[in-house]
């Protein structure tokens, strides 16, 4: 499993320049946005969740989004209604602790295991932020160079529009 030191080694490796700071540790967008500071571009938030057939999915918004998890399920072409993957499934599939979700976690799942859903609003941003597989630090990373960082995972994500219709469901 990759850790932090091993995921900037391989974007080192990949030609891809990122900048990093460090900050206590944040488990909610609140807290990110309370203490990040000033750092440009575009805030993820993270959800790994599993359908009804066990199938992993790991969904990376815009911070701001809403995303209703009552119908996602059917615009992402999953069996069934979606709940959260437990921890013990984070752990072993993308090498991080609850709280320390992130895109770049797809760099430990070698055996494709985890599908990518990514917000296409993200894509507006020329630079999008993300945990460096520990929630006490934001990698900027630029917009063209993390789709590139996926695709030398063997992971395309599905891009689609996150926002959510006004109702129920939404995670927030």
């Amino acid at each position: 499993m990759k850790d932090r030191d091993a995921l900037m080694a391989y974007l080192d490796g990949l030609g891809i320049a990122t900048t990093t700071v460090a900050h206590p540790p944040l488990h909610t967008v609140e807290e990110s946005q309370a203490l990040r500071g000033t750092i440009a571009g575009g805030h993820t938030k993270n959800l790994f969740l599993k359908d009804k057939k066990g199938t992993i999915f790991l969904v990376v918004a815009e911070e701001s989004r809403t995303v209703d998890l009552k119908s996602l399920h059917k615009r992402i072409g999953a069996s069934g209604r979606l709940s959260f993957a437990s921890a013990e499934q984070m752990r072993a599939l993308l090498g991080v602790e609850p709280g320390s979700v992130t895109a770049f976690g797809v760099v430990n799942d070698r055996d494709g295991t985890v599908r990518l859903v990514l917000d296409e609003g993200l894509l507006m941003h020329d630079m999008v932020n993300c945990h460096p597989m520990t929630n006490e630090a934001t990698t900027t990373i630029a917009t063209a160079d993390l789709m590139a960082f996926f695709q030398s995972t063997g992971h395309e994500p599905l891009v689609i529009g996150l926002e959510a219709p006004a109702g129920d469901g939404q995670a927030e």
